[in-house]
């Protein structure tokens, strides 16, 4: 699965800002992150808090094709409640489960 990736559209420093999702990186309870960008290259490194974590793999993905364990790596139990914590931060944002989204991957390093 080597296909280009288009350029980045934002920086990785603004990948996880949450103070609520930078706590479930820094517990290991979040090990991906989706964004309707593209925030980082594999390889390049987040830090946190002064604790590092690389960016294993970068793909698309459709917010239809959510699994329970893509749920579980962004630190939520049930899609339901992952769909809940989105709309929360996007007032007025249809949930489309053909948008596509940059699902970035990352571990501690």
């Amino acid at each position: 699965m080597s296909e280009a990736l288009p350029p980045k559209t934002c920086s990785i420093e603004r990948m996880v800002t949450v103070d609520a999702d930078v706590a479930k990186v820094l517990s290991g309870e979040k090990t991906a992150t989706r964004r309707n960008g593209r925030y980082a290259d594999i390889g390049e490194i987040m830090e946190l808090q002064g604790r590092k974590f690389e960016v294993t793999n970068v793909y698309s993905q459709s917010l239809g094709e959510l699994t329970d364990e893509n749920i579980k790596a962004e630190g939520y139990s049930s899609v339901e409640e992952y769909k809940n914590y989105i709309m929360s931060m996007h007032a007025g944002m249809p949930w489309m489960p053909q948008m596509r989204v940059w699902v970035h991957e990352f571990r501690e390093v």
